[in-house]
């Protein structure tokens, strides 16, 4: 027997949507905090003596985290400032929509800068190769948590309601 996995909403569009942009806030708010610790920190590295004593590859890599960490912050705000503009206008529905996309390019830019943060310190720290190794496991383990894992699931759920539904249409 198969595990019951959905269930049907009694809810009217405008409570959906009420609803789906709640749930995107509470995504933002665990990510911010972290973003904005990293982006500070990023913020104060060139101030540090030993900045002037990194080498071009050092250097580049923490421009592209910087980068990076800045992106993702300005894209985890947008939605907020999206809703302030938009508010009253009866646009949730692209808000929302919006949302979902910014937060997807948001944790994208999220994790560059997070796996070049710690590509450099370790860069610093012990080799380029060492560094990089370690760089490209943690882009494994990102791809697999953050992509491979959710998207199994979808595929497992659309499959199962297939089997249990097979007249019913394909979801496009």
């Amino acid at each position: 027997m198969s595990e019951p996995h959905a269930y049907r909403r009694e809810e009217s569009e405008a409570q959906r949507l009420d609803r789906n942009f709640g749930e995107q806030l509470q995504e933002l708010r665990i990510v911010q905090a972290g973003v904005q610790i990293l982006f500070a920190f990023l913020l104060t590295i060139p101030f540090q003596q030993r900045f002037t004593t990194l080498t071009d590859l050092q250097r580049d890599i923490y421009v592209v985290t910087l980068v990076s960490i800045a992106i993702s912050t300005l894209v985890f705000m947008t939605p907020v400032a999206m809703h302030r503009m938009l508010f009253r206008e009866g646009l949730k529905d692209f808000v929302v929509r919006h949302t979902d996309t910014l937060i997807g390019t948001g944790l994208l830019f999220l994790v560059v800068g997070m796996i070049g943060g710690v590509v450099l310190v370790l860069d610093v720290l012990l080799s380029h190769t060492t560094a990089l190794w370690i760089g490209g496991g943690l882009t494994v383990l990102a791809i697999g948590l953050w992509l491979v894992l959710p998207l199994s699931q979808r595929r497992r759920r659309r499959r199962e309601d297939a089997a249990e539904h097979p007249d019913a249409p394909s979801p496009t």
